[in-house]
């Protein structure tokens, strides 16, 4: 019973020795894979950042081409009212009616 009692304890002892020894590689490996998938999401935000920085532009792009179209329809509307009340003064009105 005791050499059992006695190969028991050896293994134990073989066994955290082994643990202890095998600490410092798996304390390697799993710095390398941490510092492999902080490089793979540092890279994901950056192309995440990039493309949404893109689709911001093409959509403030958009909104100046909007603001553009709204400016030239003000201007031609302001034209035809320009010409419009110039046609009530010709015919001899002083005030052009409102809700034409």
């Amino acid at each position: 019973m005791e050499i059992l009692i006695a190969i028991i304890g050896a293994i134990g002892v073989m066994g955290a020795a082994a643990v202890t020894a095998s600490i410092p590689l798996i304390n390697r490996r799993t710095r390398g894979a941490v510092e492999a998938e902080g490089v793979v999401t540092r890279e994901a935000v950056a192309e995440a950042v990039t493309a949404l920085g893109s689709q911001l532009n093409a959509r403030i792009e958009d909104v100046r081409d909007d603001l553009d179209e709204v400016r030239e329809n003000l201007a031609r509307v302001r034209e035809w009212q320009a010409g419009h009340d110039a046609e009530h003064l010709l015919i001899g009105r002083t005030q052009p009616p409102r809700g034409e």
